[in-house]
């Protein structure tokens, strides 16, 4: 805070005039009267102008978007700008993104409470003694230009299977012919 805002401060907040505030501090009053009455200069106007984009690209989020986001879409609005200037306007303003929660987690892998599970049927117990005997599987969902794409493999577990697997496309009668089962399959035996 410089001393001209805090002589400022001092008649809002206390009541006290300005002219006892200055002279208090040994300040004239004409030099208290040229800061009060100053125009901004073009870097406080630029400053200004940038936290006023900031805050209405943050505002159109609804609150989410952190400094980098912003910087883009300011980016995008033309503007010529640095990410630190925005992450500095946005310190400077309060303004914190924060992400969209709906008060509980979105992930596959939480079971829901209200369906019996599946029963364990192997008991956690991988290895088999034979082929075909033990079959585990996975489901991965991968991200690609053109949708998403799930990839389910199989594999056969047993002790004497070879380490040495390669995914290989299965396609099998009872499926259409533009879908196929992929099953692992052990290079010796193929």
């Amino acid at each position: 805070m410089s001393l001209a805002a805090f002589v400022a401060a001092q008649r809002t907040d206390h009541g006290i005039p300005h002219a006892v505030a200055c002279r208090a501090l040994e300040q004239s009053e004409s030099w208290f009267y040229k800061w009060r009455e100053r125009r901004l200069t073009p870097r406080q106007r630029r400053r200004a102008d940038i936290d006023a984009k900031v805050k209405a690209s943050f505002e159109a989020s609804g609150g989410t978007y952190g400094s980098p986001r912003v910087w883009e879409d300011l980016r995008d609005d033309g503007e010529a700008v640095s990410k630190k200037t925005v992450a500095a306007s946005m310190v400077r303003q309060g303004l914190v993104g924060r992400p969209i929660r709906a008060g509980r987690r979105r992930c596959l892998t939480r079971p829901d409470g209200t369906v019996a599970p599946f029963p364990d049927l192997i008991n956690r117990r991988f290895c088999a003694e034979r082929l075909d005997e033990k079959w585990c599987g996975d489901l991965t969902e991968i991200p690609t230009d053109e949708g998403k794409l799930y990839l389910a493999p199989w594999r056969i577990c047993a002790r004497d299977a070879c380490p040495a697997s390669r995914l290989v496309p299965i396609t099998t009668p009872s499926s259409p012919p533009q879908r196929s089962r992929w099953l692992w399959r052990c290079a010796a035996a193929t």
